[in-house]
C-alpha cells in the first residue's frame, strides 16, 4: 500500500484532508460561536424580562402598600364602628381587584371584618404562628406564604393601625390566594410559553408563591443557583440545573420591596433545538463548492507534482552517473523547489563519491553530551590553522568532580556533565565551538575574540554555572583558564598547553575563578 503511494497522491491527500479539515474547523467555529450566541441572547432576554417582570411587580407591592396605608389612617379612630370597618374592606377589596381578600385584625388576633363575607371568618381568632405574623411584625409587611384560617394557601400584605396617641390598634392586610386566580397571575401571566420559556416567582425562603404549573405553587426550592442568588438581592443570568435536573438559561431579578425573586429561563435543549439545522443547511450549500475545490485541487497536484516525479525517477538508479546527469537536465523545472533541487542533485552527485565514505567514517561528536569530541576538537583546530584565524581558548573543568561521583555515583556525575555541558552551550555564542575534551573538562574556541572580550566571556560561564541548583547535586563551581592564539606564528597545541596552564593556576588559586595565561 504505501510502496503505491507518491508524491501527487500525497499532496492530494494532503490537499483534501486539508479541505475537510477546514471546512469542519469552520463548522465547528460557526457552531461555537452560534452556539454561544444562541444561548447568551436567550440568557440575556431572559434576564431582561426578568428585570421587567420584578418592576412590574415592585409597582404592585408599592400601589397595594399605599392603599392599605391610606386605609390605616382612616380607620384609627374607628376601630369600634364595624359598619365603617366593613364598607372600608370592601372598599379596598373592591376599588382596584389587587387582593382576594381583605381583612382586619385587632390586638388581640381576632378578625373584626372580613370582605367578601362569604368566607365567614369574621370572630375568628389567629391562633397559628404562620398566621400572626403581621400582628407580630407591627409594620408593614410582606409575609411568608401560609394556610389561613379558611384552608386558603396565602400570603399577605398588611399595614398596621395606629391611634393617634400611638398606641397599636392592629392592622389591616390584603391577601393573595397562592393557589387561585390572584393579581400575581394577572401580571405575570402574560408571558410567552411557546418556545418552551416559563417564569416563576419565590420568596425569600425560595418558596414557589407562582408558577405556570400550579402543582409547584408552594414547593421550597434548593440547590438551585439563580434562586439562591435572586432571593440573596442579585440580578442577572446564568446557565442553571433545576430542581428537575433539567439544564436550564435563567434569568433573574429580586423584587426589592418584598424579597421576591422572579426567574425566566428555557431549557437549554429548545434554545439549541434551531442550531442543529442551521448547520446542517450550511453544510449542503458548501457541499457544491467543497466538490469543485477539490477536483481543481486534484488538477493542480498533476500539474505541480509533474517534475518532481519526473527528478525522483532520474535518481531513482544513479548507478549510471552521466545518464543521471542527462535525464536531470532534461527535466523542465519551472519553479523554483524543483530549480534548485535539481541544481542540488547535479552538484552533489558531482562530489558524493568522493565523501560518503568519509562522511560515514567521521565520528565527531561525543555521545554522552553531544558536544564535538577529541576528534571534532582536532578538526576544529585544522579548520583555524587553514584559515589561520585568531582565537581565544577557554579550558574549563568542573571543580571537586571526585567527591560528585563519590558522594551520588557515577550516573549522577554523568549527569551533571552533560548539564554542564548544556549551561556552556547557551552561554557561548553561535559561532563558537564547545568541545569535551574528556571527562568532566571542556574546551571552548572563541573566534576572533580577543583575550579580555574572552575573559569576560568565561567569566559569563562561570558565573552561570555557580549560581544554578544542579538536579540532586546542588550548586557546583567550575574553573577556567584562557590563552589566545594569534595566527601562524604560534602553534595551536601550544595555545591548548598555554589555556591548561592558566587552568591549573586557577585550582591552585582555589577554584571557582578564572585565570588568564600570564603572557596576556
Amino acid at each position: 500500500m504505501l510502496n503505491k503511494l507518491n508524491l501527487r497522491k500525497l499532496i492530494l491527500l494532503l490537499c483534501m484532508f486539508s479541505v475537510a479539515i477546514t471546512l469542519l474547523n469552520a463548522l465547528y467555529s460557526v457552531y461555537r460561536v452560534q452556539r454561544a450566541l444562541i444561548l447568551n441572547n436567550t440568557m440575556e432576554s431572559n434576564w431582561v424580562y426578568a428585570e421587567k417582570m420584578a418592576s412590574m411587580t415592585d409597582t404592585f407591592i408599592n400601589s397595594a402598600m399605599s392603599q392599605l396605608n391610606f386605609s390605616a389612617n382612616n380607620l384609627r379612630d374607628k376601630m369600634g364602628n364595624i359598619q365603617a370597618l366593613d364598607r372600608e374592606v370592601d372598599r379596598l377589596r373592591l376599588q382596584t381587584n389587587s387582593f382576594n381578600s381583605v381583612v382586619i385584625v385587632d390586638t388581640e388576633s381576632t378578625i373584626i371584618a372580613i370582605s367578601p363575607e362569604t368566607l365567614a371568618m369574621k370572630g375568628v381568632v389567629l391562633t397559628q404562628e404562620p398566621a400572626r405574623q403581621s400582628l407580630n411584625a407591627r409594620a408593614p409587611l410582606i409575609t411568608d406564604p401560609f394556610v389561613s384560617p379558611s384552608g386558603n394557601y396565602i400570603t399577605s400584605i398588611s399595614h398596621p393601625i395606629y391611634a393617634e396617641t400611638g398606641d397599636y390598634l392592629g392592622y389591616i392586610s390584603g391577601t393573595l390566594y397562592l393557589d387561585k386566580a390572584n393579581i400575581l397571575n394577572t401580571i405575570l401571566g402574560k408571558h410567552s410559553y411557546r418556545d418552551g420559556s416559563y417564569m416563576y416567582v419565590v420568596d425569600r425562603n425560595g418558596t414557589i408563591i407562582f408558577h405556570p404549573d400550579e402543582r409547584r405553587i408552594g414547593q421550597v426550592i434548593k440547590n438551585n443557583a439563580a434562586i439562591t442568588a435572586v432571593i440573596n438581592g442579585e440580578d442577572g443570568y446564568a446557565e442553571i440545573i433545576n430542581s428537575q435536573g433539567i439544564d436550564m438559561l435563567a434569568g433573574y431579578a429580586p423584587v426589592n420591596n418584598s424579597r421576591w425573586g422572579v426567574v425566566v429561563q428555557k431549557p437549554k435543549s429548545n434554545a439549541l433545538e434551531s442550531l442543529d439545522k442551521q448547520m446542517y443547511d450550511v453544510m449542503l450549500e458548501g457541499l457544491p463548492l467543497g466538490l469543485v475545490t477539490l477536483l481543481l485541487i486534484w488538477g493542480f497536484s498533476v500539474f505541480i507534482t509533474r517534475p518532481l516525479r519526473q527528478l525522483a525517477n532520474a535518481v531513482t538508479h544513479v548507478e549510471n552517473y552521466q545518464s543521471t546527469v542527462s535525464n536531470l537536465t532534461r527535466i523542465n523545472a519551472w519553479y523554483f523547489e524543483v530549480k534548485h533541487l535539481r541544481r542540488s542533485f547535479l552538484n552533489a552527485f558531482s562530489i558524493v563519491s568522493n565523501t560518503i565514505d568519509k562522511l560515514h567514517s567521521d565520528t565527531l561528536t561525543d555521545a554522552m553530551t553531544g558536544l564535538l569530541n577529541r576528534r571534532g576538537l582536532d578538526k576544529a583546530i585544522e579548520q583555524f590553522r587553514e584559515q589561520n584565524r585568531p582565537f581565544s581558548l577557554l579550558a574549563l573543568d568542573i571543580d571537586h568532580f571526585k567527591r560528585v561521583n563519590d558522594t551520588f555515583g557515577h550516573d549522577v556525575g554523568d549527569e551533571l556533565i552533560i548539564n554542564v555541558g548544556k549551561k556552556m552551550t547557551v552561554q557561548a555564542r553561535t559561532q563558537d565551538i564547545v568541545c569535551r575534551s574528556g571527562g568532566e573538562e571542556f574546551v571552548i574556541f572563541l573566534a576572533n575574540t580577543d583575550s579580555v572580550q574572552a575573559f569576560d566571556v568565561a567569566e559569563r560561564i562561570r558565573r552561570s554555572i555557580e549560581v544554578f541548583d544542579f538536579e540532586t547535586v546542588g550548586r557546583v563551581t567550575i574553573s577556567i583558564g584562557v590563552s589566545y592564539w594569534q595566527g601562524q606564528t604560534e602553534s595551536v597545541h601550544e595555545a591548548i598547553k598555554h589555556a591548561d596552564n592558566a587552568l591549573y593556576e586557577a585550582k591552585r588559586k582555589g577554584r571557582n575563578r578564572t585565570e588568564m595565561h600570564a603572557s596576556q
